[in-house]
């Protein structure tokens, strides 16, 4: 069975206002991605790829790995178990 990467959106987005983000802007700034792509993954519409992981592990640090995303069924991303 294969597998993907699925955000947590709710630790995500508490994380990034604990840092000090107050907008996708600067929050997409201080990961070195657009602020619709930020927009985009919390809303559900794409799946986390290396750029948007290593940036949110760099700008919302201390989190780890495991605090942000989640691997899950590649079937699951969907919502079908």
């Amino acid at each position: 069975m294969s597998h993907t990467i699925r955000l947590r959106t709710d630790t995500f987005t508490k994380a990034a206002r604990l840092a000090g983000f107050r907008s996708d802007y600067g929050l997409a700034k201080a990961m070195d991605i657009n602020r619709s792509t930020v927009a985009r993954m919390v809303s559900g519409e794409l799946q986390p790829g290396p750029a948007f992981i290593g940036g949110a592990l760099v700008a919302l640090a201390p989190m780890q790995f495991d605090d942000l995303f989640e691997v899950v069924p590649l079937t699951e991303r969907s919502g079908t178990p």
